[in-house]
């Protein structure tokens, strides 16, 4: 997600290499996941490299990516207390009105669409 504020919801998954400790390996991710681990670098101060090699340390999960996902969910849910939500300045979460739906609604043939 990006600071427009809409979630995009393509799959499409990214790969990128990475070091944990000595040994190099590639991660193919969702845009959204290596945009979310950027984040997480960014504010612990880490490189993605020391971010994975931690999670790669604590997994219990059989795959590094599905651990990587548990951690970036998991980060996201700790820092989502109420407190930090109204501090954040959001409100209840709602779903997009019609105007921004992708998909315009049908309207019955010599009506408006409404009743």
């Amino acid at each position: 997600m990006k600071d427009s504020g809409r979630i995009d919801l393509m799959s499409t998954l990214v790969s990128r290499n990475i070091t944990l400790q000595d040994r190099r390996t590639s991660m193919r991710l969702e845009p959204a996941m290596w945009d979310a681990l950027d984040e997480i670098c960014r504010r612990e101060g880490r490189t993605i490299h020391e971010l994975c090699t931690m999670v790669d340390r604590q997994r219990r999960e059989s795959k590094l990516t599905a651990a990587i996902r548990v951690f970036v969910m998991a980060y996201y849910r700790a820092a989502s207390t109420d407190a930090g939500h109204a501090g954040a300045g959001h409100g209840p979460l709602q779903a997009p009105s019609p105007a921004e739906s992708r998909t315009p609604r049908k309207t019955k043939p010599g009506g408006s669409g409404r009743k």
